[in-house]
Parts: C-alpha cells; sequence; structure tokens
C-alpha cells in the first residue's frame, strides 16, 4: 500500500516586496514600436516639402517639419542605443515579438528617410547617416533571417513587418540619388522588388486561408508601403510607366483600406496604428513624384497625412515615458 504524498504545511516563500519599486534603468525598456510613427512622420515631411514646392509656395514649413522629426528620430536612436549598450542581447529579444521587429526595421529605415531630409543642408553628414543606416538595416535583417529558422514552423507565419525587414532598404533609394549615388538606388531598386512580390504573393494566400485577429488587422496597411515606394523611387529613376504603375496600385489598395475600415479599426486605438503612418506618408509623396493628374490628388493625402500622422504619434508619443508602451508592446528590458 503505497503512502500519501506528504503536504508541507510551510507555506512557499516568494521575495520580499521591493519598495520603493525598482524602477528601470534610463532608457533600459525602450521600445522599439515608438520608431514606426516617428518614421512616418519623417516621410510626412518629405512629402509637405514636395508639396509645397510643387505648388510654389515657402518651403519654411516643410523645413521645420523636417528638423522637428529628424531631432526626433535621433532621439530615439540615442535611446534605444542606450539600451543595446547596457545590454547587447536585447536586439535579439525585441525581434521575437512583432512590435518590436516592426520597431527596429523602422529606426534603421527612419535613419534613411532622415538622410535624404538633411542631404540638402549637408551632403557629407546624408551619406554617412545613409550607408550606417542601411549597414544597421542588414544587420537586422540578417539577425532576422537567424531566429526565424531557428523557431518552429508554425512561428515562421508571413506578415506585413517582413516588409520592413525585407524590402525596407528601397527607403534609402531616393536618399541615393540626392546624394548623386544613382548606382545605388538602382541596385536598391531591383534588389528589394522581388523581396516585395513574394511576400505580397505570400501574404495573399495566407489571407485567403485564414483571417488576421482584429488586434493585428492594422499591419494590413504595411503592405501599402512598398507599392508607394517603388512609385516614388520609379518616379525618379525617370521610369514613368512603372511610378504608374505601383503608385496606382498603391492608391487602389490605400481605398480598399478605407472601405474596410470599420473591419480594420475593431480593436480600437492600439500601439498598432503606428502601420497606418509611414503607409500613408509613402502614398502621398508617391503622388506628388508622380505629378500629372496625381498632383492634386497627392496634396489631399498630404494635408490627409497632416492630421492623421501627428495624433497618432502623439498617442504613442504619451505612453513612452512611465513603460506603458513598452509593457503593451513587450519591449526587451536591458
Amino acid at each position: 500500500m503505497t503512502q500519501p504524498p506528504r503536504i508541507s504545511a510551510r507555506p512557499k516563500r516568494f521575495p520580499p516586496p521591493e519598495f520603493p519599486p525598482r524602477r528601470p534603468k534610463l532608457f533600459a525598456r525602450t521600445p522599439p514600436a515608438v520608431c514606426a510613427s516617428i518614421l512616418g512622420l519623417l516621410g510626412l515631411a518629405g512629402a509637405v516639402r514636395l508639396m509645397l514646392g510643387r505648388l510654389g509656395l515657402d518651403p519654411g514649413p516643410g523645413d521645420a517639419l523636417a528638423g522637428v522629426a529628424v531631432a526626433l528620430w535621433a532621439f530615439a536612436a540615442v535611446a534605444y542605443g542606450v539600451k543595446v549598450a547596457r545590454r547587447p542581447g536585447v536586439v535579439v529579444e525585441d525581434l521575437r515579438v512583432l512590435p518590436g521587429r516592426s520597431g527596429l526595421a523602422a529606426l534603421t529605415m527612419g535613419g534613411m528617410a532622415a538622410a535624404g531630409l538633411v542631404a540638402a543642408y549637408g551632403g557629407a553628414t546624408g551619406a554617412v547617416l545613409l550607408v550606417l543606416s542601411l549597414g544597421g538595416h542588414a544587420v537586422l535583417a540578417l539577425l532576422l533571417i537567424r531566429l526565424l529558422l531557428r523557431l518552429p514552423p508554425e512561428a515562421r507565419a508571413v506578415n506585413p513587418t517582413l516588409h520592413l525587414s525585407f524590402v525596407g532598404f528601397i527607403v534609402g533609394a531616393a536618399p541615393a540619388l540626392a546624394l548623386g549615388w544613382g548606382w545605388l538606388a538602382e541596385v536598391l531598386f531591383w534588389a528589394t522588388l522581388p523581396a516585395a512580390l513574394v511576400i505580397w504573393a505570400l501574404s495573399l494566400r495566407q489571407f485567403a486561408r485564414a483571417v488576421p485577429p482584429a488586434p493585428l488587422r492594422p499591419l494590413l496597411a504595411i503592405h501599402l508601403a512598398p507599392a508607394a515606394l517603388f512609385g516614388t523611387v520609379a518616379g525618379l529613376l525617370a521610369r514613368p510607366e512603372l511610378a504608374v504603375l505601383f503608385t496606382g496600385l498603391g492608391l487602389v489598395y490605400a481605398i480598399l483600406l478605407v472601405a474596410a475600415g470599420r473591419w480594420l479599426l475593431e480593436a480600437g486605438v492600439t500601439a498598432m496604428w503606428g502601420a497606418f503612418t509611414f503607409p500613408l506618408a509613402a502614398l502621398a509623396m508617391a503622388l506628388l513624384v508622380v505629378g500629372g493628374v496625381w498632383l492634386w490628388p497627392g496634396v489631399v493625402v498630404t494635408v490627409l497625412a497632416l492630421g492623421v500622422i501627428p495624433a497618432i504619434l502623439w498617442w504613442v508619443l504619451k505612453r513612452w515615458p512611465g513603460g506603458k508602451l513598452a509593457a503593451v508592446t513587450n519591449a526587451a528590458e536591458a
């Protein structure tokens, strides 16, 4: 006859609560998710600059917005750099979750966009920033590939954030042209186009099999960004047919997103809304670059973006201090 298991009368010991509560070190839990909305502001600054130029208006407001956007990106980059300096392993930990993965890609893409904004005032500064951003983006892409290969198959599902990691290099094409590096713009355009086509095709097949849950639906807006960016770069490379093709594709997809707005926003306002910002700015830029009959739609989209992007960015920024944004996006702590 077996003896019944002994039950200890002594309760399990837990560590005593800390008082005062432990506070993380400065920037130790910087959330990468904040960078998506900042990328949107950088793109908006470029679109406003271009719109004012196309309309023959004073470029001052566009330059002022560009200064604010670049300064905000630089602050976020320094904050995350401090976090990485404390514990480099946080990079891989942030890549494990979608908000961190998209945020880190947006951080280096933001560096490329910032390089384009500052190139008009300092070519050397813009060149250094562009090279560093492209290099950093490549490192993140390689880290993500290694991480995905180690995950089980069910964890490797295709999602729109892959565009940011593997197609995001295209953001560097316009700054490269501004710096006189036409060859680099050509390489970035043709190297990223196949990746975008593959991700679009796999995403369409996956969407046909299973509808994404409500909290992840805003990420579908990311599919718009590559089309708009390819339209912009094709226009700058003097390939009008491709520019019209990709810009038209982006505009059609944007109309579909608006038509499905209620379904898309079913989960309410979340940090995922940052995914609306940079595609909207990219579409405005593409329409303005193509010009002609697309000019006034570009102006309308830019004016709309002037209301939408700062509002989303402010909502996100308010949740950065105090750690609320880090908590809801599962940001790693150094």
